[in-house]
């Protein structure tokens, strides 16, 4: 079909506003800060096969998993077995996932009796049950001990939603009330996002909808492979380490080769290490999706990420490293640790041949403290705090301060939120000076924030990297300091673990320092 090009961007960008749409509508309305707040939540359309044609302005590593997201749904659960106004749930890596706490929930979009598109809802629950309180547990052998499963099911239909779905859930996760209002959020999400979808189809007719979709996969797959033969063929290679996890718990390595021939290009990751012994393994979806961007940012081209951008990339991972560990290996960490160090370890080997797009290294963890406090009715008040860091100097401008890099996009939770729905007081908020490092462009600073627990008891998780091994600089330029975490309890300084769970007692003061993002080019003489 002879498509207008005019058309072609209405629709595209139809699609966008749709997806901005469902993620507006999942921030105005659910119930966890972490969702409402933070913002720690992604929503995607696709087309009929599951080919992500549009994303919000959401969170990178939740958006590349989603081009996998419904291919992997419809090999269990065929198109042909679905009906209009079913939406369905699930948490399984094995289907296009991450972690378990990110959970889908997906609408079939129906227009004359026929399924057009897909409306996706990811949201990252802040407890869905497991071992410990959040559902990170840093010991955990197998994801059984991390929470609760949830295959492919039913959560509505053109009837309503499923009362005893959302009992079954709510059983077996600690805050029931807050899950509930988060659930029926990412419905009302697709419900948006089935609106949007079926307006466009009306306005365009069907046949020129379904052509502009599969044309947007082609425009994405021709800038890639256009991006690709702009950079030299060759073979480069690089590598970035977690702070532990490996033999004797020593660092963990994360290693690529890619490969550039032409329009296309392979990224080997098959000499990262064996799967850890912590909860930073990650699923080989997840390793695509950090590639997927890495390949974007390498590319110099603000291309639209879909499945045609994915088709010139080759992408190899190896059963049971640390980022093919099968399907039970625990996982909570790797999705926003693990698949950071792949960035980095691409913009490593890419960093002498293209040097004025890539960034030095920054506050590539999500900086995780988890504060889980138990109430009197039994259940518990969540609060999955993330916190940035400095961002790594490029090759014209200093590292911003206090930000987010690469795959997160979330915000930290506001001091006036905590302190008005958890007992606990926020006693310092501040940028943690001169931790970003020297060089011709410096760092960015990371940032300081300190909680006084108020109530009488409070379990606590952390989660965070880069506290050993430091951001790196880049082409001269030094590293930036790396993070720190410190807990003082009745005037003493207690150690503690940047992956670890731990109960506080009243009165313990948690102080997370983030670190500062690396330097670029080498100091001037004076």
């Amino acid at each position: 079909m002879k498509l207008d090009p005019f058309v072609v961007e209405v629709i595209r960008h139809g699609f966008s506003a749709a997806a901005e749409e469902m993620s507006l509508v999942m921030t105005r309305s659910a119930r966890s800060p972490l969702l409402r707040e933070a913002g720690d939540l992604s929503s995607a359309i696709t087309d009929a096969r599951g080919g992500l044609v549009g994303q919000g302005r959401d969170i990178p590593i939740h958006l590349g998993a989603m081009a996998y997201t419904i291919p992997e749904l419809l090999k269990v659960v065929p198109a042909d077995s679905l009906n209009d106004g079913d939406v369905l749930i699930y948490n399984l890596g094995a289907l296009g996932g991450n972690h378990l706490n990110d959970v889908k929930v997906v609408r079939p979009v129906f227009v004359d009796g026929e399924i057009v598109a897909f409306a996706v809802s990811l949201a990252h629950w802040p407890d869905i049950g497991g071992t410990w309180p959040g559902s990170y547990f840093a010991k955990a052998i197998d994801t059984f001990q991390e929470a609760m499963r949830i295959p492919p099911v039913l959560i509505a239909t053109a009837a309503g939603v499923s009362a005893p779905i959302i009992q079954l859930l709510k059983a077996n996760v600690r805050d029931p009330e807050a899950c509930e209002g988060d659930l029926l959020a990412q419905i009302a999400a697709t419900k948006a996002g089935e609106r949007r979808i079926i307006e466009l189809c009306r306005m365009h007719g069907k046949p020129v909808f379904t052509a502009t979709q599969a044309r947007l996969h082609d425009l994405s797959e021709i800038e890639m492979r256009e991006a690709l033969r702009a950079l030299p063929d060759g073979v480069y290679e690089g590598e970035d380490y977690l702070d532990d996890g490996g033999v004797d718990n020593a660092p963990a390595r994360i290693h690529v080769k890619i490969t550039i021939a032409g329009d296309e290009a392979t990224f080997d990751l098959s000499g990262s290490c064996d799967r850890v012994s912590n909860f930073c393994n990650t699923t080989p979806f997840m390793a695509r999706s950090a590639v997927a961007y890495a390949a974007r940012i390498m590319s110099g081209r603000d291309m639209q990420q879909n499945m045609g951008a994915l088709r010139p990339l080759t992408i190899i991972t190896r059963p049971g490293s640390i980022l093919e560990p099968g399907w039970m290996a625990s996982v909570a960490a790797g999705n926003h640790e693990t698949s950071m160090r792949i960035v980095d370890a691409i913009f490593r080997a890419m960093q002498d041949t293209v040097p004025r797009r890539l960034s030095a290294g920054g506050a590539t963890t999500a900086g995780v403290l988890f504060f889980a406090e138990p109430r009197q009715n039994g259940s518990w008040r969540m609060l999955y705090e993330v916190h940035g860091g400095g961002e790594g100097a490029r090759h014209n401008r200093p590292g911003i301060a206090a930000t987010r890099v690469h795959l997160s996009n979330t915000s930290n939770t506001p001091v006036e939120v905590i302190e008005a729905s958890y007992a606990i007081r926020v006693e310092q908020q501040a940028i943690r000076r001169d931790s970003g490092g020297a060089g011709r462009y410096r760092g960015g600073d990371g940032v300081v924030r300190a909680y006084r627990i108020l109530a009488p008891s409070m379990h606590l998780t952390t989660c965070i990297e880069r506290m050993v091994i430091p951001p790196y600089g880049m082409q001269g330029g030094q590293p930036g300091k790396p993070c720190r975490i410190s807990l003082i309890r009745q005037g003493k300084n207690i150690a503690i673990d940047g992956k670890s769970n731990l109960v506080l007692q009243q009165g313990d003061l948690v102080t997370v320092e983030t670190c500062g993002g690396g330097g670029y080019g080498a100091e001037a003489a004076e």
